[in-house]
């Protein structure tokens, strides 16, 4: 298999770690690369903050620990559990990879592919293969799932940071640290948005089954109140009835409230399913933004539809690099013998304005 990129740069960083300074020209030997390639991916780590430029040459920052220190060596070993590793979770991925990668730590992932019951032993894997701390996304879908599958998570016999996901209150791992998207305040700004381009209440569009979803919609009552909008118009299903096709019922619920003159605009969870309504309102003589502007929230493939979707942006990267920061923080201290307070960790997104709002292109926050 052809390495990519983010394994070349892998190799890379660890070569700096353990000799301290390294000559572009041997980067290139050592990596089996052209000195242009190697000259390229060293200016794009530097440019990242994870290595230092010097004549010729590159270095490992004192600021990211001793060099001299080989992966696994002396310097922490991070677990990451997550449900998938495309869509959603890859940016999380990333962005915890690059904070691994800056802190001088070696990041091991699993992932479980949304089967909660598996959770626990992939953890085990982990911890087998000589992780120090634990990242943890579980693999919730359903409201029951967190009180039948929380208790392996408060056992854990290491450090651990929850990672978006919000434990109940009162619950056993609301002590943890916790990092994650501040999806209510997406929502807030999605609909506050809409709101000042002259629309009432819009109307919500939500999947049932993962933990975003059932934020959104309890942030979306929250932001009807803020804002004072009233109640609004009952929330309608996106989950699919069968993969890669929008619910039909919940097409034609679209189109009724639209000819009826009851919804002007919508937010819909996900992009996925937004981009597939989008298609299937146009079959049913209902155009976006002509006859109801649209936001849809992820910002995954959004700005790729037909028709450029606005689109909710939570900060992914930024979490993943935060909970990597947080994790080390707290492994450091506990090495130390110094203990820090938990932290509950919350990101605001952003709101990306494309063409489905009729409105010009503008970051919003």
């Amino acid at each position: 298999m052809r390495e990519g990129a983010a394994e070349r740069h892998d190799r890379l960083l660890n070569l700096v770690r353990e000799r301290g300074r390294v000559r572009v020209a041997d980067l290139a030997v050592q990596l089996g690369v052209s000195p242009v390639t190697a000259r390229r991916d060293a200016e794009a780590l530097a440019a990242r903050g994870l290595l230092d430029r010097v004549h010729g040459a590159v270095s490992w920052p004192e600021r990211h620990g001793p060099a001299g220190t080989a992966p696994g060596g002396g310097s922490p070993v991070i677990g990451m559990l997550a449900p998938a590793a495309g869509y959603y979770f890859a940016d999380i991925i990333r962005g915890a990879h690059e904070a691994a990668a800056a802190l001088g730590a070696r990041l091991i992932l699993r992932v479980s592919d949304y089967r909660p019951e598996d959770d626990a032993a992939h953890a085990s894997g982990l911890l087998a293969a000589g992780a120090q701390g634990l990242l943890v996304v579980p693999s919730w879908t359903r409201p029951e799932h967190q009180a039948a599958y929380a208790e392996w998570i408060a056992r854990l016999p290491v450090d651990a940071v929850l990672v978006e996901r919000r434990a109940e209150p009162g619950g056993p791992l609301d002590g943890m640290d916790r990092v994650g998207s501040d999806h209510a305040h997406g929502v807030l700004i999605a609909v506050r948005h809409l709101a000042r381009l002259g629309h009432g209440a819009p109307l919500l569009v939500a999947r049932s089954d993962s933990p975003t979803a059932q934020a959104v919609r309890t942030g979306y009552a929250r932001a009807l109140d803020a804002l004072g909008l009233g109640a609004g118009l009952p929330v309608l299903d996106s989950t699919p009835d069968t993969p890669g096709h929008p619910p039909e019922a919940t097409a034609l619920a679209v189109r009724d409230l639209v000819r009826e003159g009851r919804a002007t605009a919508a937010l819909m969870h996900n992009d996925e399913d937004a981009t597939r309504m989008v298609r299937r309102l146009a079959a049913l003589g209902v155009r976006v933004p002509r006859d109801i502007a649209l936001i849809t929230y992820d910002d995954e493939v959004a700005a790729l539809a037909d028709t450029p979707l606005t689109a909710v942006a939570p900060p992914k990267r930024a979490v993943g690099r935060s909970a990597v920061e947080l994790l080390v923080e707290r492994l450091t201290a506990g090495a130390e013998g110094q203990e820090a307070p938990r932290r509950h960790l919350e990101l605001l997104p952003t709101l990306r304005v494309r063409a489905s709002c009729g409105a010009a292109d503008a970051p919003v926050r």
